[in-house]
């Protein structure tokens, strides 16, 4: 313990430097938002977690200058001839300079393949990255610029009053001074237990399920209601005015609508069989329970497709595949009948497959249509083409645009077409009286056959091939898993006919791609290592680093498991900042070590490795809890409207810091003090 001025004077410099760190982490993100600002850009959920992620670097980047200034401030008073401040600043401040834009340059190019993405996929990271990289390069900057002017100013006065670290500084040091002997003295221990930590972490991850998009936690619903085609707009409406009646009276719904059908000139052409409603629920209300009481009233209306989707999920499905639904199977062929027959057996395997809802085949019914068959010998007797005939018998039946009426600033066609009695019956039909090139009139029925015969109610294609689509979603699994299952069971139990295949669209065949095509871009990551080994002089350690990194993962993977069990867009997030944090903990450490040789020639052994250890504790101590601090609000808050990707997240970071900070106090040390040496003489000692 300490009194007096003595006190003072180590508050006034833990108080020093913790305002600089203070004042230039927020200037990094400000300065991060800003050039966003100016590019056109907006802060979206994203955006922030991009910043959120960087936050790791850009305390890193704060603690490292300002602890490394006091720390060289400090041995400077306590000289015999003590520098200038300005040049004790200056060369502190180089020191870690050239390791930190090393590990500045190669975590962005971990994520340059980013923006390499397209689809959902791109649309989503592609903010997060861009946000990722300008903060850290923001920190970056004002590492060079403006935390060392402030330490010129704030550091060295309060430096020269006190030479001894804060209290449970000290004790902390002493402990790991203490027990890191221990490790490195035993550096095969280490690597045994590394490889059982790692073999058991990778067994584990199977276990983990795969989404590409969290399932968010929105006030707005969408469900759809099918009935089979042909069904009246009177029914339907029915059905719908029953279902907002016992919707509205449910406890914290705020509202309902709806709408039966689409117009022929709208976004999606749909007959009265297809009905969408709409509610909004209290943001107050118990969410999980409303829903699920909206659940069990939706569910109680049999023998229609239905189900309940938030809007923003619903639109990413869409999006996606086309289909309201999270996994969708889509078949191709020419031919209906066989279309539906495959369709059939598709939906009875996935029907048998666990976490598999509301399972329906695209409705392709046959409902009574009017088929007018021209002859063409018969019509060309009387001078007509079978395009003659159709576009007269299209005038009639179905109308013909003649020309538009324009009325307060609204457009009405006006079409010219048979009376309602004519287009209705076929034996009228037969005796249209259709004109021919010389003058003369024929009957219809004369040139072509008329007749009532069942026809298809909707043709789907993409590109020149039909196609059916069998849709479902998931409860109780994560989709990856369940979408995995239906593709694998589907290729082989059913058998498709030549010149029939399917398709697996969807958010597993979006994160599939998304994989391949940054797994083919890892060259990005290559050039970090090489950028590395540029620095180092020494491929020796720049493997060390990387090999150690799977480490930091671990606490990740278990947080992914105490978070629900599935990676889904934000546990991939928080992969990236643990990965960050130990990447560049890892480099300083090893550039320290290189600097103590070096500069300072001390000699390669056991107290070289455990001095460069203590020295860097605090740095690595304090990123790993002013990032964690950071996450704990959305651990504390829960899973919430607006935290669907933070909430895994924060559980990923918080746990990946944890294996971390060990890889960097208890298993890199113990690993550059047995297999180090050799390296660090061919790198550094002339």
């Amino acid at each position: 313990m300490c009194a007096g001025r003595g006190c003072a004077g180590v508050i006034s410099v833990q108080l020093a430097g913790a305002v600089i760190s203070a004042l230039a982490i927020p200037l990094s993100l400000v300065a991060a938002v800003l050039v966003l600002y100016w590019r056109g850009g907006s802060v979206n959920t994203m955006v922030l977690a991009g910043l959120i992620i960087a936050l790791g670097e850009v305390v890193d980047d704060a603690v490292i200058d300002v602890e490394n200034i006091l720390r060289r401030l400090r041995l400077n008073h306590a000289a015999g001839s003590p520098r200038s401040a300005f040049r004790v600043v200056l060369d502190a401040s180089l020191e870690v300079r050239s390791a930190v834009v090393y590990a500045t340059l190669i975590v962005a190019l971990t994520l340059v393949p980013v923006f390499f993405l397209d689809g959902l996929a791109g649309a989503f990271f592609q903010p997060l990255a861009a946000s990722y990289i300008l903060a850290i390069l923001a920190s970056l900057a004002v590492a060079l610029t403006f935390t060392p002017a402030l330490a010129l100013i704030l550091l060295p006065k309060t430096a020269s009053r006190e030479q001894r670290e804060s209290p449970l500084t000290h004790l902390l040091q002493r402990w790991y001074a203490a027990l890191l002997p221990a490790f490195i003295r035993h550096p095969r221990v280490i690597v045994a237990v590394l490889v059982l930590c790692l073999g058991g972490a990778a067994a584990s991850v199977p276990q983990l399920g795969e989404e590409l998009m969290p399932k968010f936690r929105e006030t707005d619903f969408l469900m759809h209601w099918v009935e089979k085609p042909g069904i009246g707009v009177e029914a339907m409406n029915r059905i719908t005015i029953a279902a907002s009646k016992e919707l509205r009276g449910i406890d914290g719904v705020m509202n309902f609508g709806s709408h039966i059908g689409r117009a022929e000139v709208a976004d999606e052409v749909y007959g009265p069989h297809f009905t969408e409603l709409w509610i909004s629920i209290d943001e107050n209300s118990d969410y999980d329970a409303t829903v699920a009481t909206v659940q069990e009233a939706v569910d109680g209306y049999p023998g229609l497709y239905r189900d309940l989707l938030t809007y923003l999920t619903e639109r990413i499905k869409e999006v996606l595949t086309g289909a309201s639904g999270a996994i969708v199977v889509r078949i191709y062929g020419p031919n209906l009948e066989d279309l539906q027959d495959t369709a059939s057996d598709v939906a009875g395997v996935m029907q048998e497959i666990e976490g598999v809802t509301s399972l329906k085949v695209e409705p392709q019914k046959l409902i009574p249509q009017i088929v007018v068959q021209v002859h063409p010998d018969r019509a060309a007797q009387f001078g007509l083409s079978p395009g003659d005939v159709r576009q007269a018998t299209s005038t009639l039946v179905r109308g013909t645009q003649v020309g538009e009426v324009y009325e307060d600033q609204k457009i009405f066609r006006v079409m010219v077409w048979g009376v309602e009695s004519v287009r209705r019956d076929v034996d009228s039909l037969r005796q249209l009286m259709i004109d021919t090139p010389d003058g003369a009139q024929v009957p219809l029925g004369d040139v072509a056959d008329v007749s009532i015969e069942p026809a298809a109610n909707a043709i789907q294609r993409i590109g020149a091939s039909r196609k059916l689509d069998v849709v479902c979603n998931v409860a109780g699994r994560d989709p990856g898993s369940v979408a995995e299952e239906i593709e694998r069971r589907v290729l082989a139990e059913v058998k498709f006919r030549e010149g029939y295949h399917p398709e697996f669209p969807g958010e597993y065949a979006e994160a599939q791609a998304s994989r391949q095509r940054l797994l083919g871009l890892t060259v990005f990551s290559v050039l970090g290592i090489l950028l590395l080994q540029s620095d180092f002089g020494s491929i020796r350690l720049v493997m060390l680093v990387f090999l150690t990194l799977p480490f930091a993962l671990i606490g990740g993977i278990g947080g992914a498991f105490a978070s629900g069990g599935v990676i889904s867009l934000g546990s991939l997030i928080g992969f990236v900042t643990v990965l960050g944090v130990a990447a560049r903990n890892g480099i300083m450490l090893i550039d320290h070590y290189r600097h103590l040789i070096r500069e300072e020639q001390v000699p390669f052994g056991p107290e070289l490795v455990i001095r460069g250890a203590v020295e860097r504790l605090s740095p690595i101590l304090m990123t790993a809890l002013t990032t964690g601090l950071a996450v704990v609000p959305l651990l504390a808050t829960g899973i919430r409207p607006g935290q669907e990707i933070e909430y895994p997240m924060a559980f990923v970071i918080l746990g990946g810091l944890i294996t971390s900070t060990l890889l960097n106090l208890f298993v890199l040390p113990p690993l550059f003090a047995a297999w180090g040496r050799g390296a660090v003489r061919s790198a550094d000692v002339e």
